[in-house]
């Protein structure tokens, strides 16, 4: 902590106006860009930080799981696959060409996941 002025601080703030430090470099001193106050490399021997950086779980489900999951992809509508023949496909849209010209429907089989489009 230092004390040299009016604010009592750590070592990332300057003790007399309360700006942030500029980060310690390899060699030199941290002079306050504000006030100019100059702190010593001293100040930071014992200083340290600890954080954690939680990543997102990792799935484990192969392709062959995805294939036989029953969780379709989107939305699912009565639509005969032309492939297994099941009545039931999920569908996405997106609009691929220009405004003025329809949408483009993706269809996914919930059983086979064979994909096909149609231009609406």
């Amino acid at each position: 902590m230092a004390a040299a002025g009016m604010f009592s601080s750590s070592t990332a703030f300057c003790a007399r106006c309360g700006s942030i430090l500029p980060l310690l470099q390899k060699f030199g001193s941290v002079k306050c860009f504000v006030c100019k106050n100059v702190y010593d490399s001293s100040n930071y021997n014992n200083l340290e930080f600890e954080y954690t950086i939680n990543f997102n779980t990792v799935s484990l489900t192969n392709n062959e799981n995805i294939i036989n999951m029953d969780n379709p992809e989107g939305p699912v509508v009565e639509r005969k696959c032309p492939k297994c023949g099941n009545e039931r496909m999920s569908y996405a849209t997106l609009q691929l060409r220009s405004a003025d010209e329809g949408q483009t429907v993706f269809y996914t089989c919930t059983s086979c996941k064979y994909k096909e489009t149609e231009n609406s």
